[in-house]
Parts: C-alpha cells; structure tokens; sequence
C-alpha cells in the first residue's frame, strides 16, 4: 500500500503536465522554494544532477583550451551602460544594490544577470598586445535575473549556470570559437543527455542582447513545447569598441579585437525531467545520473542476503559503476517506487532464491525489462546494459521529436495544425520582425524558435505576407 501511494503522489502527464513536472521535482526532491521569493533550494538530489553536468562540461571546455575564472557579483551601473543595446535588453531584469551597510552609495551596483561588462572592463585594462591574445575563459557562477513568472529549473531569479567568454584577434577566429562552443554543448546533451536537439541561429529579435548573432540548441519537452538549452553568441567588436579593447598586431598597428560568450544553466535540468520522465517520476541517462545503481536486497534479515549484496555493490563499485545499496527497513516495495521516482536506470533485487540460484535480478528503469543474470557475469554485463539504455532513451526521444515537426505553408494550415497538435511546425519566413510578430500572434503564442543549420526550401513566399522567402524557421511554444 506504501508503493502505491507513493506512485499517486506524481499526477500523470496525460492529465496535466505541468502538475505533473512540478510532483516529480517535489517528489525526486530536486529543489524546493526557498523564503526569498523566487529562488531556489538546490538538494542533494538536485544539485548532484547539476555537478555531474559540471564535471562533464567542464573537462570538455579544458579540452579546447578554455581557462576557468571568476569575477565578481556586483556590476557598477557606469559599466554596465557602456554597451546600450546590452543594457537596454536587461534593464527590466536587473536587481540594484543602493546601500552600503547604512550609508548610500555613491553609485548603484547591479547583482550580475550576465558578466560581458566585468570581462570587457578587465581586457580593456589588461589586454595591449596581439600576444595578449586569444582570451578563452569561462566562470561557473550564479546569475541573479528579477523574473516576474517562476519555476523550478526553467525560470528563477537566482540560477546556476557556466559563462564562456573569448576575446579574439580576428572575426575569424571569434566565429569559429562560437561555432566550437555550440558544437561542444550539441555534443554533450545528445551523447550525455541524451536529448535529440535541433541546431540553428536565433532571429533577430531573439537574439542576445548587444550580440551580432546568437545560436541555438533547441529540444521539444513531452508537451511539445520547446525549451532553449545552450546559447552561444559572436559579439563582433561591438562590446569591444563600447569598452575600448584595442591590440597592437605585429606591425604595431592599433586594432578592434573580437569578442565571444556562450552559456549553459541549470534550465538543462528541467529538460532531462521532461524529456526522459514518465509518470512514475525521473529517468536519468545512465551517464548523467548521480547514482547509476541501486542494490535492493529482498528478505535482508535473512542470514547471507545483506553479506551478498554488499559483496555485489564492492564489486560493482570497484568497476567504477556508481550504485547505493538501500538497506533500509522500508518495504521492497516503497525501495522499488523510490528508486523509480528517483530515475536511477538500473535496480538490481537480490534474495535468498537469487543467491540459492546464483544470479540477480536487473531491471531497467526505462522500460521495466526485467533480466536474470549471472552473479559471475554481472561486472561485464552491467556496463553494457547501462550504455544500452543510454542509446535507447535517446532513439526514443529522438523518435519522439521527428514524429512532432510538421510543415506548413499557409497561415491557415499552421494554425489549424498548432490548434490540433502540439509540437514544431517548419515554415518560410521573409525576415521582417512584424511578419514574426503576427505568426506568433496568430498562432497563439508559436515564436522562431531557430533558422535551423539544416534548413530546406518550402516554398518561395512568406508564410504569413506573401513576400519573397529569405528563411526557412522552425516555430513553436515555448518555456
């Protein structure tokens, strides 16, 4: 009975999904509400998701030579004007600190909703020469925007996320640096993640503000809305110029550098839950999950069962696979619930009839497939189950994602198909902001997600004017 009102505790996703999201977050235990309004307790459970997303990150930024830093978390205004269209697209998010203990300051700080400003302002005093340069940092850090809509993962006013900026000799290399760091979160959120994306450049009133252009990975939630999940930005020398960051080349001739940033937040979290989660709760990758197994022992207070398991968790953990072993007085079944809302991929049950036949009990989180293996096989077997599963989830959502992009070339056929199917529509765009506008007007919501890397020809004319087609652009709801 404790199993089953364990599982009732998370609404199904066919009744309502977004109740459904925040039962899984609550019942996964996550991250919580904290007392400041809008803000976020990281758990263990939840922050173990964020470290192993770090460490993996991390190491794959190391490995195209970017360096970490960190700056502070206090912005002067000055600063932060230098740049206008930088200022005025964050001006409605920003938080200002106008105290000094009791006295007022001279001049208000801003709690930082992007660093661009602190690192210009240090490459203006610090960067002369050609041989100062290529600049390739990054800072893991928190981000404080004054959100009036929150929730858990996708929108909060304080988040953690990894900043990457570049500062670069030539637009050449600004642009391939760009390039290389989209391609880098591509890599890591299909292989990893295993999240199917959609690769592309924003609009340009999507894009960052005070960036020449800004690129996009996009995957598709169970709902079919789309949810943004790494960005990447080729600044030009527009920050540059606003900052004065100006190198002497070879020749001794004064030069514009070029600048870069790139970013990756906890929103990834929210994805990895409605992407991969059923109704039971989480499923975890393999490769992400904080806990990749879970040892349930079945009759333990018989004699040899826990003497058994914990000899399968060593061997198992000296194979490098992350496993737990629940030796708690809880009931089987509330251990198999438990571990089912928590996503861990594999479980494995040990019991006096499995130790009498020499062999356990593996079942797969994703799809429930229970196997019986071999005690003498399991440290050989194991790893191939979890990579399988881990190949598996992505097929499906990948399957999922393909099976929910259509195509249209009316207006009437993209709102009839928006109106009676969720997911993405492909259509022609002419590259006027007020066509934009009006489709996602029309559509009830359906902005430019991208103007994918992968685009074909629908049509020669604009889906919504007529006019002469200049993109094709993937539209849809989003979080």
């Amino acid at each position: 009975m404790k199993n089953e009102k364990y599982v009732k505790a998370i609404t199904s996703q066919s009744d309502d999904f977004a109740k459904w999201y925040t039962d899984v977050v609550k019942e996964a235990k996550l991250c919580d509400y904290s007392s400041v309004k809008g803000c976020l307790n990281y758990l263990p459970n939840g922050y173990a998701l964020w470290e192993n997303i770090q460490k993996d990150l991390d190491q794959r930024f190391k490995d195209t030579g970017v360096e970490n830093v960190y700056l502070p978390v206090l912005i002067p205004e000055s600063l932060m004007e230098k740049e206008g269209d930088h200022i005025e697209g964050f001006a409605p998010e920003v938080a200002w600190v106008t105290h000094g203990g009791i006295e007022r300051l001279e001049e208000r700080f801003c709690i930082r909703p992007t660093s661009e400003t602190l690192f210009c302002d240090y490459w203006q005093k610090s960067v002369k020469s050609y041989r100062d340069l290529p600049k390739v940092w990054n800072q893991w850090n928190s981000v404080l925007r004054w959100e009036k809509t929150t929730r858990p993962f996708l929108r909060s006013r304080e988040f953690l996320w990894q900043e990457g900026h570049t500062l670069h000799a030539t637009a050449k290399e600004a642009r391939e640096r760009t390039q290389m760091m989209l391609d880098v979160y591509y890599d890591f959120v299909t292989k990893d993640l295993a999240i199917p994306l959609i690769k592309g450049r924003k609009t340009e009133s999507e894009k960052f503000a005070g960036a020449e252009e800004t690129y996009t990975i996009e995957s598709m939630m169970k709902d079919g809305k789309a949810l943004q999940s790494g960005t990447s930005h080729y600044f030009g020398h527009d920050f540059a110029d606003a900052f004065d960051i100006k190198y002497l080349d070879k020749n001794n001739q004064l030069h514009s550098a070029y600048e870069t940033s790139w970013g990756l937040s906890t929103r990834i979290i929210g994805a990895l839950i409605m992407v991969h989660g059923d109704d039971s709760g989480l499923v975890l990758p393999p490769r992400i999950a904080p806990t990749q197994v879970m040892i349930i022992p079945i009759a333990q207070h018989k004699n040899g069962v826990l003497e058994k398991a914990n000899e399968v968790y060593q061997s198992l953990k000296k194979a490098g696979v992350r496993v737990k072993m629940d030796d708690s007085d809880k009931t089987p079944g509330y251990k198999f619930a438990e571990q089912e809302v928590l996503g861990i991929p594999v479980r494995i049950e040990l019991g006096p009839k499995d130790i009498e036949s020499k062999e356990v009990v593996v079942v797969r989180r994703d799809t429930h497939e229970k196997m019986n293996i071999k005690m003498e096989e399991l440290v050989t077997r194991l790893p191939e189950i979890l990579e399988t599963i881990q190949k598996d989830m992505y097929s499906h959502a990948k399957e999922f994602l393909d099976s929910h992009i259509d195509s249209a070339t009316t207006m009437e056929e993209m709102v009839e198909k928006f109106n009676n199917n969720h997911g993405f529509i492909k259509a022609m765009w002419c590259g006027d902001e007020v066509c934009e506008g009006e489709i996602k007007y029309e559509t009830g919501g359906a902005g430019s997600r991208c103007i994918p890397f992968d685009s074909e020809k629908l049509s020669d004319k604009c889906i919504y004017c007529g006019k002469e087609a200049k993109h094709m652009v993937i539209w849809g709801k989003s979080y």
